[in-house]
């Protein structure tokens, strides 16, 4: 007899997958997805009894969910060990370190509370691509289990081999004064103490656990987040201020003199300071960041490459590993650092350390560091609506029309097309260094649309009016979130 578990079909992301508990999922959703994620490895491990590295955050309720996650993984044949208390890092860490055969991090990381979710992986340093998740996805709404016998194990105080890691391989020569802010997320009880005792002065900020999220979601793209680290940093004179999502595996980051710094431009100045030490080195970027890494003249000194790839924290991973890069950098705060530096999974804490050795190394501050990078005039991200059912042939469209640009040479502000980018979307670039991109985006009804150009804020939109008029002549756009 099948079970009649409550599980919403759209629950299964692209990459992960999350559900507002109870209302899209219940218990025995849960459980069916245990048994769901449990068959799976077992299909790809080819082992009866897999070993699964188990944790969850600190929401209140993500250790009962972990409970019956369990119940479902057991009932297939997988052996548990349950670290606990965790940041998703931590989960992908214990992965190598107690070399299991996959991990399930019970999550939902900045989403707001009442949501739960998943994060998993079966190859080590990896998590689910979108064909993994489509393969969970059909083997749990089908219930095709496989039934067998599995156990369980605790293993404590694991977070103390997961700190000592970081901070044995990262001593610093400098005090450094960072605010650590955390939004009462996981990263709390992780953070603070690991950048204190690699040699830094640490002023906490929200860094107490508080499953209410009192102030605001630990997200590092949250403005209220941002400005509370801005006037702390500025209050405290501190040199660099550090804000952590709820599952500590992205990170943002502020200046001395309290502005945001777009993550893209921290990939640069910490891809230029490691170029020094790891010559001929790839890193891997997504495709809505800026242009600066193509012609980066420090990178090029040390002949290092850099790969613009599709934007998705599963897709820049999976690249890492692929291409044996030394780092990739996504817009959106998540970066990954293969060896030596790390394991090629996304830790906001290596992270924010990898900062702190740019500031050990040069004798100047963050500001000045950034001041160092050419000048460049970017668009937010922006969102024009865009059916779910339309959006991959506009895009598919769009990229034969520009194409047909570039090729019969025609202007646009008064430049040809020098390139095309087609891994996702469209990205095209001119010989001054602008460019524009037009993707679809991976998990809302919309398109996404980036511009830049180091020349001004003029040309910027100009590229962004081209594309407009591009988009409006579909008839199958509508309006944006935002607009330059």
């Amino acid at each position: 007899m099948k079970n009649s578990g409550k599980i919403d079909t759209y629950g299964f992301r692209e990459y992960d997958a999350r559900w507002v508990y109870e209302k899209d999922i219940d218990d025995d959703g849960i459980v069916q997805l245990g048994k769901g994620l449990g068959t799976q490895i077992i299909n790809h491990t080819k082992k009866n009894n897999p070993r699964i590295i188990v944790g969850q955050d600190y929401r209140s309720y993500s250790e009962h969910i972990k409970e019956k996650l369990k119940e479902g993984l057991v009932s297939t044949g997988c052996k548990i060990e349950d670290i606990g208390l965790s940041l998703s890092p931590m989960v992908y860490f214990a992965q190598f370190n107690l070399n299991s055969d996959a991990i399930a991090m019970v999550t939902a990381s900045h989403n707001e509370n009442g949501w739960t979710g998943v994060k998993m992986g079966i190859k080590k340093g990896l998590t689910h691509a979108p064909e993994e998740m489509k393969e969970l996805k059909d083997i749990t709404l089908n219930q095709n289990f496989i039934n067998g016998e599995g156990d369980v194990k605790k293993i404590d105080d694991f977070h103390n081999v997961y700190k000592n890691d970081l901070i044995t391989k990262n001593p610093l020569n400098k005090k450094i004064k960072a605010v650590v802010a955390c939004g009462n997320g996981t990263a709390g009880i992780f953070a603070p103490e690991i950048l204190r005792s690699i040699g830094c002065e640490v002023i906490e900020l929200d860094c107490e656990l508080d499953w209410t999220f009192p102030k605001y979601n630990p997200n590092p793209e949250d403005l209220e987040m941002l400005h509370a680290i801005s006037k702390a940093v500025k209050e405290n004179n501190a040199d660099i201020g550090f804000g952590f999502d709820g599952d500590g595996d992205r990170v943002g980051v502020i200046d001395d003199k309290g502005n945001e710094i777009f993550s893209d431009k921290i990939g640069l100045l910490i891809a230029r300071n490691l170029s020094k030490d790891h010559k001929n080195s790839k890193f891997i970027v997504d495709v809505k960041s800026t242009g600066l890494y193509s012609n980066d003249k420090i990178l090029k000194e040390n002949k290092c490459e850099t790969i613009y790839w599709k934007t998705g924290h599963s897709h820049i991973k999976r690249k890492v590993n692929t291409d044996n890069a030394l780092a990739g950098f996504e817009k959106s705060g998540h970066f990954f650092f293969n060896k030596p530096l790390g394991y090629g999974y996304d830790d906001g804490i290596n992270s924010a350390i990898q900062v702190c050795k740019l500031l050990d190394k040069n004798n100047k501050k963050m500001s000045e560091i950034l001041a160092e990078l050419p000048t460049t005039y970017q668009s937010p991200t922006m969102a024009p609506y865009c059916k779910d059912s339309e959006k991959y042939d506009v895009v598919e469209n769009l990229v034969k029309e520009i194409t047909n640009i570039k090729e019969n040479k025609t202007k646009v502000d008064d430049q040809e097309i020098r390139e095309i980018l087609t891994v996702n979307g469209v990205r095209f670039s001119f010989d001054d260094g602008s460019w524009g991109l037009i993707r679809a985006s991976s998990n809302k009804p919309s398109l996404v649309v980036v511009t830049e150009s180091p020349t001004s804020e003029e040309r910027k939109k100009k590229i962004f009016d081209f594309i407009d008029n591009l988009l409006q002549q579909t008839g199958k756009v509508g309006d944006y979130d935002q607009k330059i």
